[in-house]
């Protein structure tokens, strides 16, 4: 990994603005490369690609490699004749292009994807191979299964569907064959238009930086199909889910679900299964954030059926021996949470970049690691990331000595790293906090796009451990890429120097 000193954007590629109803690999990805571009950018941060399923959280997907055909760009199928303007126009996508609306996606994105797919040739060469070479069959195969179960959990299924077994799989196969290609072409087609997007990218000097969820959903093909990589049952359901312990924040912690691994299994085989989702998704991404990185250290575990984490326990992870063979990777840890001196001593082992937050730094303790001041190199410095309030939504929330602790930790600050401190109002403020990210020593630094954009917590990406409709919708608009955001940005990424002329 590169890490002469730079600067990045977060946007979800959900939150590009499109008039399709979420963001696409189409027109606007590309003018948002231009844009990041005129802003000196040499990052562009994505959230997972992955397929979402109940909740719409890409951290919960039916597949670990499965990839989001909601983002499949339906003008250049149009313009490729799988699709005629009028029958893209006769779906209903939502009407409020700063949202994105799962529910109508749900209903009528698939079945236009179908259309295109009728009009596609199936023996087209490189759609055969890439079928044959297989790295989608498990995604396409499960996907095939529950549409035909109307989408619900594998675990809901008859029970001459629930057990896996390759039998199964072929007449499974032999008997729906369109449906097993449609999903396989919407691999195809998706990785059509993400690598020419990708290759524009580089064409400009920008990296992209995929995310990486630990994790994966019970309702995912993994667990259907191999579920000796995960601590269940003999009856298939889970022993222990993951979660987060209480804190002061949570006073029942978190429950998040997720079956934990059988790490002993996974060990037993040289972690094959890990290894080839790390190298699958760094044959994606330039760069490779894993999220809850602290996981792999020592983990949380619930009893399942529990309704809250108050019962759970720290178990100890897999460590440095998953990770002994890939110190060379270009992979960024969320280290974030609670650290104990294993996950300190991993990445100290690993040599892998960990995360700095200002929303956590500015609380008048003058050790605070988050403080710009006290961070270093080998970090990536953040206003706040996907699961947090926007610096708009977070300054306005703070009680009133709250406010008066952060501005006299920022004046402090601004102090330190030669940024002029300015607070006539929380979007000054919150200006300033974005200017202290760049200031940071960190190699890199990146800004979510709401927090460029100042806005308030309408704008906020996920509430953690929170199902609500609210989660995973934000778009931005088109307006918001104005020439002069651009160029304010750069005058501020060259005066930090965190741009340089290859």
């Amino acid at each position: 990994m590169d890490k002469k000193r730079s600067f990045g954007i977060l946007m979800p590629l959900s939150s590009l603005p499109s008039p399709y109803g979420i963001g696409t690999l189409g027109k606007e990805a590309f003018d948002f490369v231009d844009f990041l571009a005129e802003s000196k950018a040499r990052v562009w941060q994505l959230l997972p690609l992955s397929v979402t399923s109940y909740g719409d959280s890409p951290y919960q997907s039916p597949s670990a490699n499965g990839l989001n055909y909601y983002f499949i760009d339906l003008d250049t199928l149009k313009e490729e004749g799988l699709l005629k303007q009028e029958e893209i126009d006769a779906c209903d996508f939502g009407k409020d292009p700063s949202l994105v609306d799962y529910g109508k996606l749900f209903l009528n994105r698939v079945p236009l994807l179908r259309k295109a797919f009728a009009r596609f040739n199936k023996n087209d060469k490189e759609f055969t191979a890439f079928v044959e070479k297989g790295t989608y069959k498990e995604f396409s195969f499960f996907m095939t299964l529950k549409s035909l179960q109307h989408f619900a959990p594998w675990y809901e299924w008859p029970e001459e569907l629930r057990n896996y077994t390759p039998e199964l799989e072929n007449k499974v196969l032999k008997e729906n064959e369109e449906d097993y290609l449609f999903y396989q072409f919407t691999q195809f087609i998706f990785l059509r238009q993400f690598n020419k997007l990708k290759d524009y990218a580089h064409s400009k000097g920008i990296s992209l930086m995929g995310d990486m969820p630990l994790y994966l959903a019970y309702d995912s093909v993994e667990c259907y199909e191999h579920p000796e990589l995960f601590l269940l049952d003999s009856n298939h359901r889970p022993i222990k889910v993951a979660g987060c312990p209480p804190d002061g924040f949570s006073p029942d912690g978190q429950l998040w679900g997720n079956p934990i691994y059988n790490w002993a299994y996974q060990k037993s085989t040289g972690y094959a299964w890990f290894n080839e989702r790390i190298r699958q998704n760094l044959s994606i991404y330039d760069i490779l954030r894993i999220d809850h990185f602290r996981g792999i250290a020592g983990y949380y575990t619930i009893p399942y059926g529990d309704k809250t984490a108050r019962n759970g326990k720290w178990e100890v992870g897999p460590g440095f021996d998953l990770f002994k063979d890939k110190t060379d990777l270009p992979i960024i840890a969320e280290d974030l949470g609670f650290l104990d001196d294993a996950v300190k001593t991993l990445l100290r082992q690993t040599g892998y970049p960990g995360m700095k937050v200002l929303e956590f730094a500015f609380d008048g303790h003058p050790d605070n690691d988050h403080k710009p001041s006290l961070q270093t190199e080998n970090y990536v410095c953040y206003t706040g990331t996907h699961d947090n309030e926007t610096i708009v939504g977070y300054l306005s929330n703070l009680k009133e000595n709250e406010l008066e602790v952060y501005k006299k930790d920022v004046k402090e600050q601004c102090q330190l790293l030669s940024v002029p401190y300015r607070a006539a109002n929380l979007k000054e403020l919150g200006e300033t906090t974005d200017e202290l990210c760049l200031a940071a020593p960190t190699f890199l630094s990146i800004l979510p796009i709401w927090d460029i954009l100042l806005l308030d917590d309408r704008a906020r990406m996920n509430t953690p451990s929170k199902l609500s409709s609210s989660n995973w919708v934000y778009r931005s608009l088109k307006e918001d890429f104005t020439k002069e955001r651009a160029e304010k940005l750069a005058k501020l990424v060259l005066k930090y120097h965190r741009y340089k002329q290859d």
